[in-house]
C-alpha cells in the first residue's frame, strides 16, 4: 500500500507540474494580426523577446515568430524594457481590474504579473525611461500628484523616492527619453528642437543636432547613444558619448516617416530594430547595413 501511495504522490505532482506548464506557456499564444498605439519596445534579456506595448497590451517578437499575452490587455505608456523584464504606466485594459491610470508598474515576469510602484489612480506617465541594469528612473510629470509637481523627476532607488531635475538647456516639446543602462549621469533627449544629452544627470543637457532637425528618438548601449532625427528626411545616427564622435546610419526607404523607437539586442549588438510613426518596424541582423521588415502598417509580417 506504501508503494501504490508513494507512486499515486509522484503521478499527482506530474499531473499538477504539467498543468502548471500549460497554464504558463498559453499566457503567450501565436499572433498574426495588427497592433495600434505602439508606446514603446525593447529587448528583455532574460527571455531574448523583442516586446511592443501596444493599445491592446504586449506584442512579442521571438526566435522569428510574432506572440501576444492572452490576458492583461492593458494600454502601456512610458514603456521601457530592462534586463529582467519592463517598467511602465498607461490604463487597464478591458479584462483588467486595476485602477485608471495604472501610475508606475513594473513586471519580471513577462507581464503575467505587476508589481505597483507608486501613483496608481492618480498618474499616466508618456515620456519615460529607465536604465535597462540599473533600474534607475526618468520621467517628466505632466500634471500634479500626491508626491510630484509639475516636472522632471529622477529615481535612483527604483521609485522609492524622486528628486526634481533642472533640465537646464533643454529645448522643445520632449518627445522621448533614454538613460543609460548602467551610468545614470548620462540621459538624453528626443525633442521638437532636436536631441539632447546631459552627462550630469539630468541638471544640464547640451544640443548634439542641427537647429533645424526634429529628433524623434533616442536610444542608449553602453559606448554610444543612438538618435532617430528629421529635417527634410530621416536620419538614424550613431553617437559615442566620450568622443563625440557621430556616424550616419542606414536606413530603409522611408517615404515620409522616421524612427519613434530604437532598440538593440543585448545578447547581439548586430541586432537593431527600429518602429516608425506610420506603423512599420524594420529589424537589421548586421548593424544597419540591410534591414528586413517584420511590422507593414501595423500589420505583422
Amino acid at each position: 500500500m506504501k508503494k501504490i501511495a508513494i507512486i499515486l504522490t509522484i503521478i499527482a505532482g506530474i499531473f499538477i507540474a504539467g498543468c502548471s506548464s500549460k497554464e504558463e506557456e498559453s499566457f503567450e499564444t501565436t499572433f498574426d494580426g495588427s497592433m495600434e498605439h505602439v508606446h514603446g519596445m525593447g529587448y528583455v534579456k532574460d527571455d531574448g523577446g523583442l516586446y511592443l506595448a501596444s493599445h491592446t497590451g504586449l506584442k512579442i517578437y521571438r526566435d522569428g515568430e510574432w506572440l501576444e499575452t492572452s490576458k492583461n490587455f492593458n494600454d502601456y505608456m512610458g514603456f521601457n524594457t530592462v534586463d529582467k523584464g519592463f517598467y511602465t504606466s498607461g490604463h487597464p485594459g478591458s479584462d483588467s481590474k486595476l485602477p485608471d491610470p495604472i501610475g508606475l508598474k513594473r513586471s519580471f515576469d513577462g507581464g503575467k504579473t505587476l508589481e505597483d510602484i507608486d501613483f496608481e489612480g492618480e498618474s499616466d506617465f508618456h515620456v519615460m525611461a529607465v536604465g535597462y541594469s540599473s533600474h534607475d528612473i526618468i520621467l517628466m510629470n505632466e500634471a500634479k500628484n500626491s508626491k510630484l509637481e509639475v516636472g522632471i523627476y529622477i529615481s535612483k532607488d527604483k521609485g522609492e523616492t524622486w528628486e526634481e531635475v533642472n533640465a537646464s538647456g533643454l529645448d522643445g516639446d520632449i518627445l522621448a527619453f533614454s538613460m543609460h543602462p548602467t551610468n545614470s549621469d548620462y540621459i538624453a533627449a528626443a525633442t521638437s528642437s532636436g536631441a539632447y544629452l546631459s552627462s550630469d544627470g539630468g541638471a544640464t543637457f547640451k544640443s548634439i543636432t542641427a537647429t533645424t532637425e526634429i529628433s524623434t528618438a533616442v536610444f542608449f548601449n553602453e559606448e554610444n547613444l543612438y538618435y532617430a532625427s528629421y529635417d527634410t528626411h530621416p536620419k538614424l545616427v550613431k553617437y559615442n558619448i566620450e568622443s563625440g564622435e557621430k556616424e550616419s546610419l542606414n536606413l530603409p526607404e522611408l517615404t515620409e516617416d522616421g524612427p519613434v523607437f530604437i532598440a538593440q539586442n543585448p545578447k547581439d549588438d548586430q541586432e537593431i530594430v527600429f518602429y516608425t510613426t506610420k506603423g512599420q518596424a524594420y529589424l537589421s541582423k548586421d548593424a544597419t547595413k540591410s534591414w528586413e521588415q517584420i511590422v507593414e502598417d501595423g500589420k505583422v509580417k
